[in-house]
């Protein structure tokens, strides 16, 4: 029961405090790996002098952040302390004679043991894909409003260096808080995106989900339904640049945002075609449940515990959809976990890695607006009504968003909806990011150069070239 539930640390992103004597002794890069039971993770902290003021700069290389604000960097009596108000954690250890490492503790909720070694150089994440500036094309800074929500949304806007009444297309994110790069694990996916799409002649809109980066609103209580309004809204603002041909403008949907470009298409017969990486097919509770045992075969978990694991999923879900109330449904499924953590034997406890109180909180994340509505909702209902150009792509080492049955239910559903132009393709080797993978193991995402396959790149554009050359004959 190894895989039952999954904890990360959240590390994000200046860094100051006042520097006590004897700062040299601490001053320079030290790592560490913090284990934190269900995973092991490296911690990196570079401390260095400013103007006589001691300044900090934490990072965790394995889950791709690489800048996390320190608020407080203090050294005295030979103890080092850091605070990070951000991430609520603090680092407290004390410098050994020799001047080779900090022995001490990392408190994040709970305390872990930690000792930093010093070191000449902090991990690097490689990323040869990344565009880098000045780039061979326009790239503006702009502002949109979502009149139905009542809020402003931030992007960037790229359009190609000659030419006018461009197509266009706009992207829109996967789940969780993402900035307009789609940035995640040292990865910019949307930012290689539209580099490759503007220097082929199509203009790209990218913005940073609401609540996140520049954009207003709050991104903790808004649902699918909530970001498609968005992403509407984003739609609407290049129909109104006169560089743009209103006619000609498509959206590219990752993961969730390729949930949430059919929905878009389903209710704006303006929106010219759709592409939908990785975006499901499937209702959401069956996704999850897809997902859960992919994910765990791939990390060698067993299929009894497989089995298990997705009986008890199975069961907390159709909670969060029946039952409405909040209290009900909240205490109907700590019974469930109740009972259920009765039948494990004390050594699957152990192995599970978690505590009891840990999966018991996880019933707040399922009761959580987002979630309610990702696991009831049925892409069904919108694949059946568009009648719009549709591109679907999948990749064979997909676990988030198992290919097969995918793909298959996309087919159906515009085949259903009488959609005479759609391509369905599952590309070979690649996981949920398009990356060439070993296993698609989420796991191994940050450990891959690759940030976006560059055959998908190809593909992708060539597709939108041909709907524009078709239409002009």
């Amino acid at each position: 029961m190894k895989k039952l539930f999954f904890v990360f640390l959240v590390f994000l992103a200046s860094f100051a405090g006042m520097a006590q004597p004897g700062f040299n002794r601490v001053a320079g890069s030290w790592l560490g790996t913090l284990d934190v039971g269900v995973a092991k993770m490296r911690i990196g902290l570079l401390v260095s002098d400013s103007s006589g003021t001691l300044i900090s700069k934490l990072m965790s290389p394995d889950q791709g952040v690489m800048n996390i604000r320190v608020d407080k960097t203090e050294f005295a009596d030979d103890t080092l302390k850091i605070v990070s108000k951000e991430i609520s954690a603090s680092f407290k250890g004390i410098v050994t004679k020799e001047n080779d490492s900090l022995k001490g503790f990392f408190i994040q909720g709970r305390k872990f043991p930690l000792t930093l070694l010093r070191v000449e150089k902090l991990p690097e994440l490689l990323r040869p894909q990344e565009p880098k500036k000045p780039f061979p094309y326009t790239e503006e800074e702009i502002t949109f409003t979502n009149d139905k929500a009542g809020i402003s949304l931030s992007g960037t806007l790229t359009l190609p260096s000659s030419g006018s009444n461009f197509t266009a297309v706009v992207l829109v994110t996967g789940s969780g808080p993402q900035n307009r790069d789609e940035e995640l694990l040292g990865h910019k996916p949307f930012l290689v995106i539209s580099d490759y799409l503007t220097k082929n002649g199509i203009a790209v809109l990218r913005y940073d989900d609401r609540g996140i980066g520049k954009s207003k609103g709050v991104f903790s209580t808004a649902t699918t339904a909530d970001f498609a309004d968005d992403a509407e809204a984003a739609f609407k603002f290049l129909q109104h640049d006169k560089r743009i041909n209103s006619g000609k403008i498509g959206i590219i949907g990752h993961s969730e945002g390729g949930l949430i470009a059919p929905m878009v298409a389903s209710r704006n017969k303006d929106v010219a075609f759709i592409v939908m990486l990785a975006g499901p097919g499937l209702k959401g509770k069956d996704i999850l449940l897809l997902q859960s045992a992919l994910i765990a075969r791939a990390d060698s978990t067993s299929e009894n515990e497989i089995k298990e694991n997705n009986k008890l999923n199975k069961k907390l879900y159709d909670v969060a959809i029946k039952e409405k109330d909040d209290k009900k449904a909240a205490d109907k499924m700590r019974k469930l976990i109740d009972d259920y953590w009765n039948t494990l034997s004390p050594e699957t406890i152990k192995n599970i890695g978690v505590d009891k109180k840990a999966l018991i909180q996880s019933v707040y994340q399922i009761l959580a607006p987002w979630f309610r509505y990702f696991i009831s909702y049925d892409p069904k209902n919108v694949l059946t009504k568009i009648s719009c150009p549709v591109l679907a792509l999948n990749g064979s080492k997909d676990l988030q968003v198992p290919p097969a049955e995918n793909l298959a239910a996309i087919k159906k559903y515009l085949t259903k909806a009488g959609n005479k132009d759609f391509t369905v393709k599952e590309f070979e080797g690649l996981n949920h990011l398009f990356q060439h993978a070993a296993t698609g193991s989420p796991s191994e995402y940050i450990n891959i150069e690759e940030t976006f396959s560059p055959e998908v790149l190809d593909f992708l554009t060539q597709w939108i070239k041909k709907l524009n050359s078709n239409e002009n004959n």
